[in-house]
């Protein structure tokens, strides 16, 4: 059997000449290309000249390829049969999903699919999700001991809510399935309802959402009620709706974890609050707010130590002064074969852990903003998620530098 390098070797010799290009084998190799780069999604976009082709790795987009203008058409096509989506239509955005099988690998990737159209032609974002259960731990996703208690204090709950926040691939998903996983015994009945289900998991009833059928999370929730569960998780908190029932039911004997899409933890509970969501409920039901965000890791391959540059700690000096001296010794990634010369290779969570304790509900039920709860927060032991990042600097896992794009703002 040709082994996947070779194959794909042949298949960029094949690009690079760009003469009689199969439509296939194009969309075959970007499929594989991005599974052997360890990529999340593949961005297929049309320019004035030609196809642009950028995958993103570890969180980052980076240039792969580009094909002639003339094979757009084609390609497009070759996905919207793949994922059953009408061929003929070109002006509006359609979404779909199917299913790949790659020699070498045992399981088949499912590919969630998203097209629009844009200016100079259709563009595309094909985004791969692992079909197979994968296998974490707290610690192994990036969370530190203080905070592995807190969250394991939390699931010894039968009720309330654990909520992960933060921006759209910033781990939330990954952490609730953690904790699933974790909690799952054959004595208890878990529920999940998703868009997308993302990992298969064995013993656990996972509904999918679908909006052309009517069942939304809000719906699909109030049917997980009648399915007498001990356990239940929502993928997201999008509506008011979503929230009210989801409150509701935390508040009712079920343990409820779910997303939101929040800044950090402690803007979770005056987002509920927006939502419609009486403070009493809030301040009853929620037991921990999970902030995260993905830091890339510093490549193990080509991993040395070196100084912080004197300039770099000048402009900073307020943000790091606290916690590095002038002359301390930091690790980067050189740039290798192995992390495609970027220094870094895989990315691991830095965290905060909120826990709703008596000054925290009080201060959700006198509607206090968000900056006094994360004060108060910090002040009960709360370590941020800037903190959490720089204790990883220290550790050699990523650089200041990454921690500071991903956490500055």
């Amino acid at each position: 059997m040709t082994s996947p390098r070779v194959r794909l070797g042949a298949l960029e010799l094949e690009i690079a000449r760009g003469t009689n290009l199969s439509t296939i084998n194009l969309v075959d190799y970007l499929i594989e290309k991005a599974h052997t780069s360890r990529a999340s999604d593949i961005h297929i976009d049309p320019t004035a000249q030609n196809v642009r082709v950028r995958l993103r790795i570890d969180g980052v987009l980076q240039e792969t390829c580009s094909f002639p203008k003339q094979n757009h058409n084609e390609i497009i096509a070759r996905i919207k049969v793949l994922s059953r989506l009408r061929t003929d239509e070109h002006q509006n955005p359609q979404d779909g999903r199917f299913r790949q099988n790659l020699p070498g690998v045992k399981t088949d990737i499912d590919i969630r699919v998203s097209i629009t159209p844009t200016y100079y032609g259709e563009s595309v974002v094909l985004r791969l999700l692992s079909d197979r259960e994968e296998y974490f731990s707290l610690e192994s996703l990036g969370f530190s001991l203080s905070d592995q208690v807190k969250i394991a204090s939390a699931l010894k709950h039968r009720n309330g809510m654990i909520l992960a926040t933060g921006p759209t691939g910033s781990g939330k998903t990954t952490t609730l399935y953690t904790l699933i996983k974790m909690l799952s015994t054959p004595s208890l009945s878990v529920v999940t309802i998703e868009d997308p289900i993302e990992y298969a998991m064995e013993n656990i009833k996972q509904i999918q959402v679908n909006g052309h059928s009517g069942l939304t999370f809000a719906n699909g929730l109030r049917s997980i009620l009648r399915q007498d569960p001990d356990i239940i998780m929502v993928g997201e908190i999008r509506d008011a709706e979503t929230a009210s029932i989801a409150v509701n039911t935390a508040l009712t004997g079920h343990l409820l974890l779910s997303t939101l899409h929040t800044s950090d933890a402690a803007t979770t509970l005056p987002r509920l609050l927006d939502m419609g969501i009486a403070q009493y409920l809030v301040a009853s039901t929620i037991n921990i707010a999970i902030g995260q965000r993905l830091v890339r890791k510093i490549c193990v391959y080509c991993k040395e130590r070196t100084v912080i540059d004197p300039d770099f700690l000048e402009i900073y000096k307020e943000l790091i002064s606290k916690h590095f001296s002038d002359e301390l010794v930091v690790c980067r990634g050189r740039g290798c074969a192995h992390c495609q010369q970027s220094g870094y290779l895989g990315r691991i969570s830095i965290n905060e852990v909120l826990v709703a304790d008596d000054t925290i509900r009080e201060a959700i039920i006198r509607k206090a903003p968000a900056s006094e709860i994360r004060r108060l927060a910090i002040e009960n032991g709360m370590t941020t998620l800037f903190e959490d990042g720089l204790e990883k600097v220290k550790a050699e896992l990523t650089s200041i530098e990454e921690v500071l794009r991903v956490v500055q703002s």
